[in-house]
């Protein structure tokens, strides 16, 4: 029985074994963040040097250090999906049948995505806590390593007469940023509109100084003493616990401190992850032999040497521990079970939350063009008893003041209203041409107003929709997010109208690939004919997606949801 470990894609090592006693032979690949892939290489080395194989098989382990937002763009590619923000891989990049990525983020934005990517085995194998990082003499300033540090210090430091420069990673590209964005969210919360406020302001404030790549940002803190008031210095940023070790190891002129965070968000949790094209049972038993070993006690001491704790929080004996690190940070859930633990965290990390808090960034950070279109007929009237009994419209007209506000000035942005005899025999009538928000965004919230239902009014939505689509296909911009938003509480209820046919007919037609136009479509409360949406949607999965707010109060937090998914319900 033999083992043995590949690396840099040679195979030599494993034809030298080839004549051994090996019953049988496989090769499996591994795609780990990079980070953690010299641990993963020599936990693999030493399960080799101890010759126990998997039941006589020869098994060749090729480990990769692969950025996870690389793969991910590659599973998104293979099922012709798309994560927001985020681009597909090349042909060149495969899928590997082992990906450790460094968050099960990544795992929980693709399946939001694609409901066919069900991996076998989801285990976490390590973890690195989420701290806010600064040069040791701004940390003082601080507080450190005294005084606890929580979001609502960072946000308090973007309202300051002398703000700090704050840095994040692009939360479409990076689980550090995305898990901090979630947790300022959390933080702030959405019950208000000063709440909101807060959160654009925080946003803005961050997309003015993201990065793509952790080196980038890491390289911008200050060098030395005399660096730390320079314009261009990062002073602060959510960064990862084993980014901190890993910048001190280069003994910098001014390290940085690491500031555990009081509540502590979830940690980046580096799930282990067989990919579900990994079917044979000997490749399986490979996978998970090697999973047993990453879980056993030399793993631990692995782990340590580059910087990261095991899953239960604790480290091992190398581990270079910050100042004022925990000895044990929380125990991360293995992500297979986090949707079944009921716990905060399980529920703050889902795939709808985290596609919220990127829509959410997209709507700050991206430019773009957005007609917006809501139902005005007789049923709009109907109470929401989960809202005091206000009106589906009234929810509705609260959730646009609202929406509206998430939106930069990098927008323009148009409302119209529909119904039944809107215009003359129109069912649709516009309130406001989409204009740009840094000079119409008082007239766009006044017209709101004029979102009162319309008494025994019907629902053109078919004609209204499809003249939205052409309304916007004409004007489209390159560079910028094209898109339609409608509200709608019912179905299509339009004598004089386009049918069923005739209208995904027309609307097929208007699709053209090269001028890309994103459809959301919100169905509001439970008299929505979700399947005629569907129906739609089905036209261009790609840029059309359906989300139903059951409960119309919820209808802001799926408002966001939708911009930063692109398929809504499966």
């Amino acid at each position: 029985m033999a083992l043995v470990v590949v690396v840099a894609g040679t195979y030599l090592g494993y034809q030298q074994f080839a004549d051994n006693s090996c019953t049988g032979s496989v090769n499996l690949t591994v795609a780990a963040s990079p980070e953690i892939k010299p641990a993963v290489e020599q936990v693999a080395a030493q399960w080799s040097q101890a010759g126990t194989g998997v039941d006589g098989t020869c098994v060749s382990v090729a480990v990769e250090a692969v950025n996870s937002a690389t793969i991910a763009g590659a599973v998104s590619r293979d099922h012709s999906v798309t994560l927001v923000g985020l681009d597909k891989a090349p042909d060149a990049v495969q899928v590997p049948d082992v990906w450790i990525p460094d968050s099960s983020t990544w795992l929980m934005r693709l399946q939001t995505e694609a409901a066919g990517f069900l991996p076998s085995a989801v285990s976490s194998v390590a973890q690195s806590p989420l701290v806010l990082a600064a040069p040791e003499p701004i940390a003082e300033r601080m507080g450190w390593p005294n005084k606890k540090i929580g979001w609502t210090d960072l946000l308090g430091n973007f309202s300051s007469d002398e703000p700090l420069s704050v840095g994040i990673m692009n939360p479409t590209m990076d689980s550090s940023g995305l898990s901090s964005l979630l947790a300022i969210s959390q933080s702030v919360g959405t019950a208000s509109a000063e709440a909101n406020q807060a959160k654009t302001r925080a946003l803005t404030v961050l997309a003015n100084n993201k990065y793509n790549l952790r080196d980038e940002l890491l390289a911008k803190f200050p060098k030395s003493e005399g660096d730390l008031g320079a314009t261009d210095a990062v002073s602060i940023a959510p960064v990862s616990e084993e980014d901190v070790v890993a910048y001190n190891a280069q003994r910098p002129g001014v390290p940085l401190a690491a500031m555990y965070l009081d509540p502590s968000p979830p940690p980046l949790d580096y799930p282990y992850t067989i990919m579900p094209q990994v079917v044979d049972q000997q490749k399986s038993a490979a996978a998970k032999a090697l999973l047993g070993q990453l879980s056993a006690g030399g793993g631990k001491d692995a782990l340590a040497a580059v910087g990261l704790r095991s899953p239960d929080g604790t480290y091992g004996a190398s581990f270079a521990a910050p100042m004022g690190a925990p000895q044990a940070s929380p125990a991360v859930a293995n992500p297979a079970d986090k949707a079944a633990s009921g716990g905060t965290a399980a529920a703050a990390e889902t795939g709808a939350a985290l596609s919220a808090v990127v829509g959410s960034w997209i709507a700050i950070t991206t430019p773009g063009r957005a007609l917006t279109i809501f139902d005005t007929s007789g049923s709009m009237r109907d109470p929401v008893p989960t809202a005091g009994n206000k009106t589906r419209a009234q929810v509705t007209q609260a959730a646009a003041r609202t929406g509206l506000g998430l939106f930069s000035d990098k927008w323009s942005v148009g409302v119209w209203r529909f119904s039944t005899s809107e215009n003359g025999g129109l069912p649709y009538r516009e309130l406001v041409p989409i204009k740009s928000l840094s000079t119409s965004r008082s007239e766009l919230q006044a017209s709101i107003d004029d979102l009162t239902p319309k008494q025994n009014g019907g629902t053109g939505l078919y004609d209204s929709l499809l003249a939205g689509y052409k309304h916007v296909k004409k004007g489209w911009t390159k560079n910028k997010i094209n898109s339609v938003i409608l509200f709608t509480d019912g179905k299509n209820e339009f004598s004089d109208g386009l049918s069923d046919d005739q209208f995904l007919s027309q609307f097929e037609k208007e699709v053209d690939p090269t001028k890309p136009i994103r459809v959301i479509l919100i169905g509001i409360g439970d008299g929505v004919s979700e399947s005629e949406l569907k129906a739609i949607q089905n036209v261009d999965e790609k840029n059309v997606g359906v989300f139903i707010a059951k409960d119309p109060t919820k209808i802001t937090t799926i408002f966001a949801q939708a911009i930063g998914s692109r398929t809504g319900v499966k």
